[in-house]
């Protein structure tokens, strides 16, 4: 049987931060463009008391994985304007992001449904194809 994802999630009482850390590529964009709330340094690494509600949706629409999320007390998943249509972006020595809903054909045949971001690999050595998990980092890739 096929272990079930891990999918955390943090509440300050207005938003619900979720952390799904298989779909993280380690880009740090969460880190840089707020620190005080996630800090790989601190355990658990998310503080969802230490910034407005505000700037925590703000900073995790800028998550390029989609490893982060957050929804309000409806417990619906929000999402930005980018699924409504899909957008291809390279990445200099990095992955090939698409911006969209996706529904991703598995080599083994079987199907993936993507919302928000994908990140695929290119450079050939991430551990999660098709998906990225950051490896182009550790293996200086070019392209």
């Amino acid at each position: 049987m096929e272990k079930e994802p891990i999918k955390k999630e943090y509440s300050n009482g207005e938003v619900t931060i979720t952390w799904e850390p298989h779909k993280c590529m380690h880009s740090g964009n969460c880190v840089r463009g707020l620190g005080k709330v996630f800090d790989t340094r601190r355990r658990p690494w998310i503080d969802q008391y230490a910034a407005s509600t505000e700037e925590i949706v703000n900073q995790i629409q800028k998550c390029p994985s989609g490893a982060l999320g957050y929804y309000f007390e409806e417990k619906e998943e929000t999402t930005t304007d980018s699924t409504k249509e899909q957008l291809v972006e390279v990445i200099p020595n990095g992955p090939l992001m698409i911006y969209g809903n996706l529904k991703v054909q598995l080599p083994d045949g079987s199907s993936k449904n993507q919302h928000k971001i994908s990140a695929f690999c290119r450079c050939g050595g991430s551990q999660n194809k098709p998906f990225c998990d950051g490896t182009h980092k550790k293996i200086n890739f070019q392209g």
